[in-house]
């Protein structure tokens, strides 16, 4: 009796978060305000990379940095249903990997000094808590 009175309860907390979350915007999202300047700062700090590395890790860093931002936009959009907007963010989580592994070899080809590598690896680290955290939520 205790056992599904407390199941009950969560049940009722998760439909009035998932509720709370369908009634405002995606903007409102902490982790995607966090991501959406991080991949702002990524722009900027690959504005001086080698011309010839437009298309190559320069291009691959930035696509990276900004899916960030647009799948839990565009997951939000379709948030329907928990299990699809849960997707958007895994993706999301991936690319933040991504992102990840690209600062770290930025730094080895000379692109980023150990003080910018730290402080996007730590920004990037965050980001992924935060997604992690959030997709905890949902799962409730």
């Amino acid at each position: 009796m205790q056992v599904e009175r407390k199941l009950d309860v969560r049940l009722w907390i998760l439909d009035i978060r998932w509720v709370k979350l369908k009634m405002s915007g995606f903007k409102e999202l902490k982790v995607y305000q966090k991501s959406y300047k991080a991949a702002r700062a990524v722009y900027l700090m690959t504005e001086n990379n080698a011309k010839e590395e437009k298309y190559g890790i320069t291009g691959q860093i930035r696509r990276a940095s900004l899916s960030i931002p647009l799948n839990i936009a565009e997951g939000y959009a379709k948030k329907e249903s928990q299990n699809e907007f849960k997707r958007y963010l895994l993706i999301a989580i991936g690319s933040v990997n991504e992102v990840l592994v690209l600062i770290d070899f930025s730094k080895d080809i000379g692109y980023l000094s150990e003080e910018k590598h730290q402080k996007a690896y730590k920004e990037y680290e965050e980001i992924a808590k935060m997604l992690n955290s959030f997709i905890k939520t949902l799962n409730l």
